[in-house]
């Protein structure tokens, strides 16, 4: 019997040149929460780029490697990292099978990248993945046209929004953020 793990939301707001990754702890494994303060947000990059993740926590970090590898290979070009990395992970036999979804920001980006070859960029630099992500998203968005909160703010406001709503997301949030 395979069991259905559903784990997280993950959050990126950049408003004014500022950025805040954000991600709850929970990993739920079938109708259980298996673990409260897992770690699924981190700087990237020399501290000049951020990284997180939703779906499975083996192909996350496995796929995380690789896109600090090509954060390496073109260092100060997030985009063009995610797209190899997004190129990579669609055609390659082993990547094909890895299911996570992963975000990617900098100072002057947000970007959702995933094994179907996506790099998307959003119009308004707010992005979430994860299983609330919607929420997240929706409540972001709402704060970021109708306050005058950080983006850093924003992102806790959204999650701990998100946490009251989805199931699978907790109050317990993390925060990375880029000046």
């Amino acid at each position: 019997m395979k069991l259905e793990v559903r784990s997280t939301t993950v959050l990126a707001v950049l408003k004014d040149g500022k950025l805040a990754l954000a991600a709850d702890g929970q990993v739920t494994v079938g109708d259980a929460v298996f673990k409260h303060g897992a770690e699924k947000v981190r700087l990237v990059a020399g501290g000049r780029a951020a990284a997180g993740f939703a779906g499975g926590a083996a192909d996350a970090l496995a796929l995380l490697e690789r896109l600090e590898a090509k954060l390496e290979a073109h260092p100060g070009q997030a985009r063009r990292a995610a797209v190899e990395l997004a190129r990579e992970w669609r055609t390659d036999r082993m990547l094909r099978r890895l299911e996570a979804m992963l975000l990617l920001a900098d100072t002057g980006s947000v970007l959702v990248v995933s094994g179907n070859g996506d790099v998307i960029e959003p119009d308004d630099g707010i992005a979430a993945v994860g299983s609330g992500g919607s929420y997240a998203l929706a409540a972001a968005r709402a704060l970021a046209r109708q306050t005058s909160l950080s983006a850093e703010a924003i992102a806790r406001e959204a999650l701990s929004i998100a946490a009251e709503i989805c199931i699978y997301t907790n109050a317990e949030i993390k925060v990375v953020t880029l000046p």
